[in-house]
């Protein structure tokens, strides 16, 4: 008789055991045939080579750059500027490689160098640096987009033929497209990869960075190879692009950052590190591409597109975090108990005993209040921290003085100015209460761009209708936020995730709303409070002046303040300490919601009009005032006069480069170099 091993799972135990490892997969490759077979039906006949070609062409771009990002992510990261990266490439190869008959290998080395290139700086700052990745590389997206702008301003320029030919058409005529071809040496580079000490030490970290690091991992040199990995496939999906295009185009690569983390969490790799695969990804990508054709194949809108991606990338993680374990079940069992503890009279509000209050005698209250430290003293962290963005401030007017004039004395200057920082000082409470919880709001530009075209489409250039459309577009943005706050609270999902999603679902719902083309103009009430000056102040610098007051109540004086801080220095002590977690989440993202709504409003006055896009460029800068301000982007610490002081330097910078001769793409540049010098800055004093 054969002796049998007890600690040897059996064989059914075993597949039970590699089913559930490769879940993800295996869920990704069932759905893609379930695809593939309805859009046979569609068509009324069997696959044709055309169509094998058609769609393994289609999906290439988005496989290559999705499997990049999977190893950022098998790592605990993330990676904001893949789609910047292939922009960058796509324009460089559409104007610096001359020969029209060739250009495959030095186009191909181009590419790839410049996405190492990209990577590595990335992995400097987060590996080695200690950076948080999503600070990072949404700083890198700025500086790569703004050097992309450089290169190339509009679309134009060429690819040479050589290189279209050799990555598009057939390895083998009618047999074997070539991306397929290409999609094959990616899987078994993966799977080659995967088994070696290096690929190993990747799920190693994912799992928990600490045990590999004590295992002897050499944690700081996988992360930063990985992300040169990481940049190099964003480099060949730009080479595979402009192959497709044929020509150069600086935005190519905007839309694909949702189509990519959508890809990535529909394959079945796990936000947060340590499960999934490239495999799994690039199945994704084609499970997202024939998703849009079958969509165009019904006549329903391309505008749909983005919001099917941004449900889909909700849905595929809600689903890999089905389980006991799920914060919606959690959440699910915690109001079951609340709502059977009411109806049994447990609650602790239904007893028949008062609150009582613990309150000093008057004589040790006085000696307290003798005793308290003076302001410097009590508030000397956030004076440090704070401090020296108005310092810089300071410097930005004095240089403008110098190189432009008529600032330092000029009430004129500081009208203006004051009415460009009311946009930046509205998000950053908004944008600053989300990472004082430990959160970042994705969202913004789009709520911006949807609640702008909103009030404009409302009132259409009257004032009468801003009686009612007004209030309405703030609360549609409050909704939004609140939405938001629900999936980050309730649902358990990052807030990138979630706010990246939901962006991406309002730009579908705006283009959907203006069929591409915003109609509408501003009320003239709303012209005349951005734009005119009654007495030589213009009537929304009043409005900015009380917000900023109500703001510093808000977050100082005010229990939800305080809840702010504690969940930001860490959400389990919060809600031991009695902190109602989730509400307070949800009332965050409600607020920034709002914020950008007012915003949208607000923009529509000054322009006289609302524009697709139109919130995009507050996405970073919403987010560098915060920083620059003092405020720690794990959350927990900063003050909302630290932002003011954050927002009055970039407006000042931000002038002050408006009336020089430097180029448009020095701004985005400039604010990624801004905010990561100032993380560094906040890193070095918290080591």
């Amino acid at each position: 008789m054969t002796a049998v091993n007890e600690d040897t799972p059996a064989p059914s135990g075993r597949l039970r055991f590699r089913a559930g490892r490769y879940r993800g997969l295996i869920v990704a490759a069932v759905v893609l045939i379930a695809l593939l077979v309805f859009n046979d039906v569609m068509s009324a006949g069997p696959m044709s080579y055309f169509e094998v070609s058609f769609i393994s062409s289609g999906g290439a771009t988005l496989a290559f750059a999705a499997a990049g990002q999977t190893l950022v992510i098998l790592t605990g990261g993330f990676d904001l500027s893949a789609g910047a990266v292939v922009s960058l490439v796509n324009v460089v190869l559409a104007t610096q490689l001359g020969d029209p008959s060739g250009g495959l290998v030095t186009g191909t080395l181009i590419g790839i160098g410049i996405g190492c290139l990209a990577g590595a700086f990335n992995g400097f700052f987060v590996a080695v640096m200690r950076l948080q990745p999503i600070v990072v590389t949404l700083s890198t997206m700025f500086i790569v987009q703004g050097i992309t702008l450089f290169v190339m301003d509009k679309p134009g320029g060429m690819v040479p033929f050589g290189l279209s030919a050799a990555l598009t058409q057939d390895a083998i005529p009618g047999l074997l497209p070539m991306p397929l071809v290409l999609i094959g040496v990616l899987i078994l580079a993966w799977l080659w990869l995967k088994k070696t000490r290096f690929g190993t030490a990747i799920y190693a970290i994912g799992s928990d960075m600490d045990a590999a690091r004590a295992q002897g991992v050499r944690v700081v040199w996988v992360r930063f190879w990985v992300y040169v990995l990481a940049g190099g496939c964003y480099g060949f999906a730009g080479v595979y692009i402009s192959a497709q295009t044929g020509a150069g185009d600086p935005l190519v690569g905007n839309p694909m950052l949702l189509q990519i983390f959508a890809a990535v969490v529909v394959g079945g790799t796990v936000l947060g590190g340590g499960r999934g695969g490239v495999v799994g990804s690039i199945i994704g990508a084609y499970v997202l591409m024939i998703v849009v054709n079958i969509l165009l194949v019904l006549n329903v809108s391309a505008y749909y597109s983005t919001v099917a991606e941004g449900l889909i990338l909700i849905l595929a993680v809600l689903a890999g975090a089905l389980g006991r374990n799920a914060r919606l079940a959690t959440w699910l069992r915690q109001w079951a108990r609340r709502l059977a503890a009411r109806r049994h009279g447990h609650l602790p509000r239904q007893g028949a005993r008062q609150a009582e209050f613990l309150r000093l005698p008057e004589r040790e209250a006085a000696v307290v209040a003798a005793t308290l430290p003076p302001f410097r003293v009590r508030h000397a962290e956030a004076i440090r921290y704070a401090l020296p963005a108005y310092l810089c401030f300071v410097g930005v007017v004095l240089a403008t003085q110098f190189v432009i004039g008529h600032a330092l004395f000029s009430w004129t200057y500081y009208n203006s100015l004051l009415v460009l920082s009311s946009f930046l000082l509205i998000l950053a409470l908004g944008q600053g209460t989300v990472i004082l919880t430990g959160g970042l709001d994705l969202s913004v530009p789009w709520i911006i761009g949807l609640c702008g075209i909103l009030l404009t489409g409302l009132v259409n250039g009257q004032d009468g209708p801003l009686i009612y459309a007004l209030p309405l577009v703030l609360g549609v943005g409050a909704l939004i936020g609140a939405l938001n706050g629900i999936g980050v609270a309730v649902l358990g999902l990052s807030p990138i995730v979630m706010t990246l999603a939901m962006n991406g679902i309002l730009q579908g719902a705006a283009l959907l709303y203006s069929q591409g083309t915003p109609a509408g103009y501003s009320a003239p009430l709303m012209r005349w409070f951005m734009t005119a000056r009654p007495f030589g102040v213009t009537p929304v610098v009043w409005l900015v002046i009380g917000f900023v007051i109500l703001s510093v109540v808000l977050l100082t004086r005010t229990p939800f303040g305080r809840r702010v801080y504690g969940i930001g220095n860490g959400q389990r002590v919060a809600a031991l300490s009695g902190i109602n977690v989730d509400r307070t989440l949800i009332a965050v993202y409600m607020l920034s919601g709002f914020c950008a709504a007012l915003v949208g409003c607000l923009l529509t006055g000054f322009s006289g009009q609302a524009s697709l896009g139109m919130g995009d460029e507050y996405l970073l800068p919403s987010i560098a005032v915060v920083v620059v301000g003092g405020t720690l982007i794990t959350g927990g610490r900063g003050t909302y006069l630290g932002m003011v002081g954050g927002v009055l330097l970039l407006t000042a910078l931000q002038t002050l480069l408006a009336g020089t001769t430097l180029p448009y793409a020095t701004r985005a540049i400039l604010f990624g170099l801004v905010v990561l010098g100032a993380v560094i800055a906040l890193r070095e004093r918290n080591t």
